[in-house]
């Protein structure tokens, strides 16, 4: 059966969002604005490749000038679910509108019954139960977890609970088998986290530790089925690169390639192209929203995003005719905002195929899942049922 796109491309650029969307005041997110805050707070911005699909022309820049004839098409999404988590943007992405958010524990830490089961069940105590950054809580706790064997727990501003572990004296698999312990126990409707992080870690003393890329999220299952289970039932392939196997539990992926980095994920998506395959590629560059949003380090986003650009030209270089890249985010996180959360944001739409005759700035949308309706009308699927959005396949010409 011939497709009008035989491979499609979709690469969340995580956190990269446009500008504060109406209801952001709900939020507590007035003046957010991801990508125009870091256009403004560096010299230069040099994305060339990312310019020419028409980044400027939807999102003014301080450095980057609109291009006259664009390669792309482009537009400003809007999150329809009630939330601004990187789980919440990804399903919905593929159809799941989430009206109840995941629950944070920010402010107070975990409560004394978690942790006290959680305790119970590990048979480690537990250190820490806060907000923290996972740097500065090794810092912190790092040795005394080496010495007394004590567990470090943590939170963010996101829907998690963080297990520290050191590889060496904990061992991967007792840190992995603490996590599942966590994942089973925050399944209850009080608990309910959207995922559960292991933080493996090398070294022996303050100043020297390291995490490692033997990061594993622990998911929970989205709430029904997605565009990607129905790609999969339907025989098509549905490859993942980064966070995205974990975000979807597994669901409706039918290969998973596990990133070391945002530049890494690039360089696996470049070689995934260079490989015949029918389907879709769905890929999470994790480090913008991980190392420079909530870090809130505007110069270490737009040097990744330049770092970004280099490999687009290289992934646009490798693109068939019949193959479409939709370049997105799943929410913000602005890294001149108050705060270390997420926020709430539009975020870019902006597609390219070597076989577009057309281009230009097309009508924002009410939600992200007008990707995975594109998707699906792409490749002749149903959109399960209870799903939202809207393809937007015919405009793409």
């Amino acid at each position: 059966m011939e497709y009008k796109f035989k491979r499609i491309f979709t690469i969340v650029i995580d956190s990269m969002g446009i500008g504060q969307m109406a209801d952001a005041a709900k939020f507590d997110d007035v003046g957010a604005d991801t990508l125009g805050h870091i256009s403004e707070s560096v010299e230069t911005f040099e994305i060339p490749n990312f310019r020419r699909l028409g980044i400027a022309n939807l999102k003014p820049l301080k450095q980057v000038s609109p291009v006259d004839t664009p390669l792309g098409y482009y537009f400003a999404m809007n999150e329809r679910s009630n939330g601004k988590d990187t789980m919440t943007g990804h399903w919905e992405m593929m159809g799941i509108n989430t009206t109840k958010p995941f629950i944070t524990f920010t402010e107070t830490g975990f409560p004394e019954e978690l942790i006290a089961e959680l305790e119970k069940r590990t048979g480690r105590k537990i250190i820490g139960n806060k907000a923290a950054s996972g740097t500065v809580i090794l810092d912190e706790l790092g040795e005394e977890e080496i010495k007394t064997g004590a567990l470090i727990v943590y939170t963010s501003a996101d829907s998690v609970m963080q297990i520290c572990g050191n590889e060496e004296t904990m061992g991967l698999d007792n840190l992995y088998r603490y996590c599942e312990i966590a994942r089973e126990l925050t399944l209850r409707d009080e608990w309910r986290v959207g995922r559960v992080i292991a933080r493996p870690y090398t070294g022996m003393k303050k100043g020297e530790f390291v995490r490692t890329s033997n990061r594993h999220d622990y998911a929970l299952k989205p709430t029904g089925r997605t565009v990607l289970n129905s790609l999969k039932d339907a025989g098509f392939d549905v490859i993942s690169v980064g966070k995205i196997n974990d975000i979807f539990a597994g669901e409706g992926i039918t290969e998973s390639n596990r990133s070391k980095s945002s530049v890494h994920g690039m360089k696996q998506t470049i070689e995934i192209a260079e490989r015949e395959f029918c389907g879709l590629c769905f890929v999470n560059l994790v480090d913008f929203d991980a190392l420079w949003g909530h870090r809130r380090n505007p110069v270490g986003y737009a040097k990744e995003i330049e770092k970004f650009d280099k490999n687009l030209g290289i992934l646009m270089d490798n693109l068939n005719k019949d193959d479409l890249l939709i370049i997105t985010a799943d929410h913000g996180n602005d890294p001149t905002f108050k705060g270390t959360d997420h926020t709430r944001e539009k975020v870019p739409f902006v597609a390219y195929s070597p076989s577009f005759s057309g281009f230009g700035k097309l009508s924002e949308t009410d939600t992200f899942a007008v990707i995975g309706a594109t998707v699906a009308e792409n490749f002749g699927i149903t959109m399960p049922e209870n799903t939202i959005g809207t393809s937007v396949l015919d405009l793409l010409k």
